[in-house]
C-alpha cells in the first residue's frame, strides 16, 4: 500500500473551516448542566480548555424533552439553553476553537422520572434492551452533588409517522438554535443506540411501514433528519455520527456492512460535512475491518472521522492510509486538556478518575493541569 504523508497536526479543510489540526475531541456526556438542563460557566470552562483540539464536538445534547436520557445533561431546546451555550461557544472563540454541538435525541434510553408528564419514551420498536441504565436523579439533587441512580430504561413505544415528522421538526429547531448559540455547526448523533440509530440497526426496528424492514426504509430517518437539518443550517455545517459495530443499549445490524455503506453513500449524496465513526472501545470489542473503513471511504468523499482507543501512532496510519482524515480521543481529553501538545511532544498523559466523569462539580472536571502549568510549577519548587 501507498502511504501519503499526513500530520496529525497539520491543519484540514472541514466544510467551510481551516482547522488547526487533525485532532477531534469527540462527544463525551460529563452530567454536569444546571437545572432547566443549562449549559453552564463551569461547562464553558471546560471546553474552552480543551479549545487547542481541531474541532470539539460537545457532549450529546437533547433536541426535546423527550429527547433526554439522562439527569443533567444540557439541551437546546428553550432561549434559556440558547443562552447558557453562548458562554461555551464564545469562550471556545476566543481561545481559537472550533466547536460542533452534538442533536441528541435518545428515544428509548430513557426513563419516564425523566419524561414530559411523566410518559413512556419512544422508539422505532416498543422494545425493551434488557440491562440498559439510564441515570436519573431521584432526590433531585442537581449535578453538583453527584449523588443520582442508575436504572433499568422505561418500557418505550412506537413512534406515529406524524411523531416522527415532528421530531424532525425538533431537530431543525436544535439546529438553528445551535448556530444562535454561536456553534459552528452540529453533529447528528445517530450512533450508540438512540433514536436514530433504534430505526438504522434491523434488531431493535421492527416496524412494517416506510420505516422499517429494507435498509433504505430504516435509513429513511436518518436521511429526512439530515436533509431538514441541512437544508436549515447548510449541509457544510452539518455532520453525522454513526457506530456500525457497536451494541449500545442493546442495538445490533445484522449486515452492518451492508447498512452502513448505504447510510454513508446516502449522506454523500447530501453533501454533508463529515461522518464520524465510532468505533467499539471496550476491551474485548470487535475490530471494524480495514476492508470496511476502505468500502465506507470509496462511497464518501466529505471528512471521516474516526473515535475509539486510538494513539498517535494508530491515528498516523489511519491518516496516511487515507480512510479517515481526522481522529477523535476521548477519555485523554478529559484528564489532558492540552492533548495535542502531550501528543506532539510525546509527553506522558494523565490518567483520568472516573469517579468524576458524571455529575459533581469542577473536580475531575476543569482541575487537571496543563503541562505548562506543571513546567511553571517545577520551576518555581526547584
Amino acid at each position: 500500500m501507498k502511504y501519503i504523508e499526513v500530520s496529525l497536526f497539520k491543519g484540514h479543510k472541514l466544510g467551510p473551516y481551516n482547522t488547526k489540526n487533525r485532532i477531534v475531541m469527540p462527544p463525551m456526556t460529563r452530567s454536569r448542566a444546571a437545572k432547566g438542563e443549562v449549559a453552564t460557566d463551569l461547562m464553558a470552562e471546560y471546553y474552552s480548555q480543551r479549545a487547542s483540539a481541531g474541532l470539539i464536538i460537545t457532549e450529546g445534547t437533547q433536541i426535546s424533552k423527550q429527547g433526554q436520557g439522562y439527569a443533567w445533561t444540557p439541551g437546546i431546546y428553550t432561549e434559556a439553553q440558547v443562552e447558557g451555550w453562548k458562554k461555551t461557544t464564545r469562550a471556545v472563540h476566543r481561545a481559537n476553537g472550533l466547536i460542533f454541538a452534538q442533536l441528541w435525541h435518545v428515544g428509548r434510553v430513557s426513563h419516564t422520572s425523566l419524561q414530559p408528564g411523566n410518559n413512556a419514551p419512544v422508539s422505532s420498536s416498543p422494545l425493551v434492551a434488557q440491562g440498559v441504565k439510564v441515570f436519573i436523579d431521584p432526590q433531585n439533587k442537581g449535578a453538583e452533588s453527584g449523588i443520582g441512580e442508575m436504572v433499568q430504561h422505561s418500557i418505550p413505544r412506537a413512534l406515529t409517522i406524524p411523531e416522527i415528522e415532528d421530531i424532525i421538526q425538533d431537530y431543525v429547531k436544535a439546529a438553528r438554535n445551535a448556530v444562535k448559540a454561536g456553534f459552528d455547526g452540529v453533529e447528528l448523533h445517530g450512533a450508540n443506540g438512540y433514536l436514530i440509530n433504534q430505526f438504522i440497526d434491523s434488531q431493535a426496528n421492527t416496524r412494517t411501514d416506510i420505516y422499517g424492514g429494507s435498509p433504505e426504509n430504516r435509513l429513511r430517518f436518518l436521511d429526512e433528519v439530515t436533509q431538514a437539518v441541512a437544508s436549515a443550517i447548510g449541509k457544510e455545517k452539518t455532520g453525522v455520527r454513526l457506530a456500525p459495530l457497536t451494541t449500545l443499549q442493546g442495538a445490533v445490524d445484522d449486515k452492518p456492512e451492508e447498512t452502513y455503506t448505504a447510510a454513508a453513500k446516502m449522506l454523500n449524496k447530501r453533501g454533508i460535512a463529515y461522518i464520524h465513526i465510532a468505533e467499539a472501545d471496550w476491551e474485548d470489542a470487535p475490530l471494524m475491518p480495514l476492508s470496511f473503513k476502505k468500502a465506507l471511504r470509496r462511497v464518501f468523499s466529505g471528512t471521516m472521522i474516526y473515535s475509539g482507543k486510538y494513539t498517535r501512532e494508530k491515528a498516523d496510519t489511519a491518516l496516511a492510509e487515507g480512510w479517515a482524515d481526522m481522529i477523535g480521543f476521548g477519555r485523554p481529553f478529559i484528564a489532558n486538556p492540552d492533548l495535542p501538545y502531550r501528543l506532539e511532544h510525546d509527553i506522558p498523559l494523565t490518567t483520568g478518575d472516573p469517579e468524576t466523569y458524571f455529575g459533581g462539580n469542577s473536580k475531575g472536571y476543569t482541575d487537571y493541569p496543563f503541562v505548562k502549568d506543571l513546567s511553571e510549577k517545577t520551576i518555581q519548587t526547584s
